[in-house]
């Protein structure tokens, strides 16, 4: 063992806390769409899919998207969600299996708003609905902008989906308010122009996200988690931001933390580039120093140099893990949510931290569609 591998090993399997809930280490599954729930049922699968994780060290899992109860949270059939007596019963074997295995989970609650995903049809039976009934910046409306019964409705929605999650024994939930979904089409300028309460400034297009924790929070248990996932890119549009400055940036986070929200899942792209000039501090390093909150950091994370090529992008050159360590060991942020690398290699949290990292297996796009 290299005297990296032995300090990453060292600085990731130290526990931490959020909210009520300790977490065993700082290695974070990453949400990621998969789309292996016929009717929207987790089955089986689904359950050894993340025990198989949890069981090989990671400390938190962070499910993939689920729809909550909303007509227009979305259109596939094979996405899970996360309301139903089906489907909450699948979701409570997750939950007992991960649990069995030594981890710890929350599931992320989903309105995709007025996003098509990928090679679905329109909505059947209800019409996509957005803050201005827009997908993009400079778009021409392609759905209904929402009344304030539908703002209600989907509040009420996110706030069953958090309650049903304590009932059936998650660790927490993650509210997705990233990635240009809903949550996040209210943040952003180019998707929001309302003329009413829930749009104009920063502070006013926060209102609906702020709402949804604060509906959260009075739903569930005073120690039970809630995380935020937000990000200033959106997959319409990769250079979007929501922020242009940190006292922007703080006027968006500070209403979500006194909603009630207990950490951040700051969401990048490319988690080593700085987030404003003039500093170091990534989205999520910035977030923390605003908001004095947990954070969590996510993007291109794959502590395997294998893994990150390729990912890295022209003018973005690749950090080592001594830089990612030091800004986890500084308190830049508490928390490291992995994706591709952990879908690629069940064992990865494992293996790091017993530092076999000359056991890592590469990333291979083309090999995913075969794992489990």
């Amino acid at each position: 063992m290299t005297a990296t591998t032995s300090r990453a090993a060292e600085i990731l399997s130290r526990p931490t806390a959020i909210n009520g809930l300790t977490v065993p280490n700082r290695i974070v599954m990453a949400p990621m769409t998969r789309q292996f729930s016929p009717g929207g049922i987790p089955g089986e699968d689904v359950v050894s899919y993340y025990a198989r994780r949890a069981a090989a060290g990671v400390g938190l899992i962070v499910t993939e998207g689920t729809y909550v109860g909303h007509e227009s949270a979305g259109q596939s059939d094979r996405v899970p969600r996360f309301h139903g007596e089906e489907q909450l019963a699948g979701w409570q074997k997750v939950a007992e299996a991960v649990h069995a295995a030594g981890g710890t989970i929350v599931p992320q609650l989903w309105h995709i708003g007025m996003v098509r995903e990928q090679g679905q049809p329109p909505f059947p039976d209800a019409p996509a609905v957005g803050p201005s009934g827009l997908v993009t910046a400079g778009a021409e409306p392609t759905g209904r902008a929402m009344t304030q019964r539908d703002v209600d409705d989907v509040i009420g929605a996110f706030a069953e989906a958090a309650a049903a999650a304590e009932r059936i024994g998650f660790d927490g939930v993650e509210i997705h308010g990233a990635h240009g979904y809903l949550v996040d089409q209210f943040l952003w300028a180019g998707t929001n122009r309302r003329t009413d309460a829930y749009g104009g400034d920063l502070v006013a297009r926060t209102k609906f996200a702020a709402e949804i924790v604060a509906a959260v929070r009075e739903t569930v248990s005073p120690e039970f988690p809630i995380i935020f996932r937000y990000s200033q890119w959106k997959q319409q549009d990769y250079t979007a931001r929501l922020a242009e400055t940190p006292e922007e940036l703080e006027a968006i986070l500070a209403p979500l933390a006194a909603a009630g929200v207990d950490a951040f899942h700051a969401s990048t792209r490319r988690y080593w580039l700085p987030e404003f000039d003039g500093a170091d501090l990534n989205l999520a390093g910035w977030t923390k120093k605003l908001t004095g909150k947990q954070v969590i950091t996510v993007g291109s994370v794959g502590l395997d140099g294998d893994f990150i090529r390729g990912f890295a992008g022209e003018g973005s050159p690749v950090r080592g893990i001594d830089d990612l360590l030091d800004r986890l060991e500084s308190d830049e942020y508490d928390l490291v949510a992995v994706g591709r690398a952990l879908l690629q290699d069940p064992e990865w949290a494992a293996k790091v931290l017993a530092g076999r990292f000359d056991e890592l297996k590469p990333y291979d796009a083309a090999a995913l569609k075969s794992l489990s």
